[in-house]
């Protein structure tokens, strides 16, 4: 989940510096900007960040579809969905290598939205998957709760616990992406491509593991011992 959090970072400096200030990720920012831009706002996008906000939405509305009355946990419905992730933005980024795509014209949104439909699926299957703090596509409510209730906990929680270490994830992939920006555009997309299909494997093979170890100890039942 915090591989996820970064890749949303990643993907944001894609869609904010290389097309024309939309998020792909975080959709406060987006309906914040479509808020402005139909007042009238000089210069600020309109139409990006409302078929990326349509994006997101149906990317969430689909995966959360398929995911509704599952049993919690990773199973291979998760793994084939990030898997699908994967391969849609190693798509968006060959296109990206191959097609000059400018953030405001037609080709430029359509890029914004379908990544931005890989991060509502991604939002989706973090919201399944129920780790604590960790939504992957935005940190405010992380923030809140970090400074809240964490901060002054304590002890080393201030440094240690995952709410820190989700904004500095995000902030982090935000970093990452827009120096890889530099390189190309293709680039960083790439990356959250690689990244997101590595978390598909490791998530695969290990999930459920790590929650037999961390899983508190309860009543034993004998009459389903093997004998």
């Amino acid at each position: 989940m915090m591989t996820l959090t970064v890749v949303t970072g990643v993907l944001d400096a894609v869609g904010y510096l290389g097309l024309d200030r939309v998020f792909t990720g975080n959709m406060t920012g987006n309906v914040v900007i479509l808020g402005m831009g139909i007042a009238a706002e000089e210069g600020l996008p309109v139409a990006g960040p409302l078929i990326a906000l349509v994006g997101y939405v149906a990317g969430a509305a689909l995966t959360g579809r398929l995911m509704r009355g599952r049993e919690r946990g990773w199973g291979p419905l998760v793994t084939a969905s990030l898997c699908v992730n994967a391969a849609l933005l190693t798509a968006v980024a060959t296109v990206l290598l191959l097609v000059p795509v400018s953030g405001q014209a037609a080709g430029g949104i359509a890029v914004a939205a379908t990544i931005a439909v890989a991060m509502g699926a991604q939002a989706s299957i973090a919201r399944f998957l129920a780790v604590t703090d960790m939504t992957t596509v935005v940190v405010t409510s992380t923030i809140t709760s970090y400074a809240s209730e964490t901060l002054f906990a304590g002890g080393t929680s201030w440094f240690t616990h995952r709410r820190l270490w989700a904004i500095v994830a995000i902030f982090a992939g935000a970093v990452a992406g827009g120096l890889a920006m530099k390189v190309h555009i293709c680039v960083p997309v790439y990356v959250a491509a690689a990244a997101t299909a590595v978390v598909a494997l490791v998530g695969h093979r290990s999930w459920d593991r790590a929650a037999v170890g961390v899983a508190p100890p309860g009543p034993v039942n004998y009459l389903r011992m093997p004998k």
